[in-house]
């Protein structure tokens, strides 16, 4: 059974995950890092880790623009050292256009994802039962190209552990999103079209969608799925990113970074 409201909120409650969720807070807020929440406070579990992100966004007083998914491929899940995906919140203060330019300051991950972004026009609330594929295709209403500039809180993230690192937003940072794709995407094969990342005009990464768990939109239903369990579910505008269809790039200030994703467009943003 999923928890209902009222136990959410009781889990939030609790004094460990509010310590939690400060003690990140003012990591993020001094661009500092740390070696690991306290065991007093650390979360053990996907379902503590989740309560603290919750927390985390809520007392930064930013608002829930959607969801980020980390580690969908082997490349990710090796990056930062989990065997399966992590869900995070994407706070709106984090988003940027196409041609922003984006500070790299307090960033410690460095490194820039190309993704397939998925704007929601229904909402997919908790329940029981699974959703299906073809119900979560359903419910989206746009696509997008997004680059991702990932970073966490930990200085030794590769070892902090799935529960951790979902309690820190699944290393959501900065997300450079794109216009709604214009063409007939749904009759393309996602997971066979090729996307390659470009910084200063020189190619340095190519990829395609199946190495985001196989289809960006078994990704997509993944995450739905995760947030059925977890937490509050998909709401109407919900912005949802996939993961990275290339190798995590590394990245460094004053670089133009373009990701080309053929028909369905490009891509570009500027590092501070």
């Amino acid at each position: 059974m999923h928890p209902t409201p009222s136990a959410a909120a009781q889990a939030a409650a609790d004094p460990r995950w509010q310590a939690a969720a400060d003690l990140l807070l003012q990591h993020w807020q001094r661009g500092a890092h740390c070696a690991g929440l306290p065991a007093a406070c650390r979360p053990a579990d996907r379902a503590e880790g989740y309560v603290v992100q919750r927390e985390l966004v809520r007392r930064s007083g930013d608002s829930v623009a959607g969801w980020k998914i980390a580690a969908t491929s082997t490349a990710g899940q090796q990056h930062i050292g989990v065997d399966g995906p992590l869900a995070g919140r994407l706070r709106a203060s984090r988003l940027a256009g196409a041609g922003a330019t984006v500070s790299l300051a307090g960033s410690r991950m460095g490194v820039a994802e190309a993704e397939f972004a998925f704007r929601f026009g229904q909402r997919l609330a908790p329940r029981a039962e699974p959703y299906r594929q073809d119900e979560v295709m359903a419910a989206v209403d746009t696509l997008h190209p997004a680059i991702e500039l990932p970073d966490s809180r930990f200085e030794d993230f590769v070892h902090a552990g799935a529960p951790q690192l979902i309690a820190d937003c699944a290393c959501a940072n900065w997300l450079v999103v794109g216009p709604a794709v214009m063409v007939p995407w749904r009759g393309i094969d996602l997971a066979a079209h090729a996307v390659r990342f470009d910084i200063d005009d020189r190619p340095v990464a190519t990829g395609q969608g199946a190495n985001v768990l196989g289809d960006p939109r078994i990704a997509l239903t993944w995450i739905v799925n995760e947030l059925s369990r977890y937490t509050e579910g998909v709401f109407v505008g919900d912005l949802v990113t996939t993961g990275t269809c290339v190798v995590p790039v590394p990245i460094a200030p004053g670089q133009r970074l373009r990701v080309d994703y053929g028909v369905l467009g490009s891509l570009s943003a500027t590092l501070a």
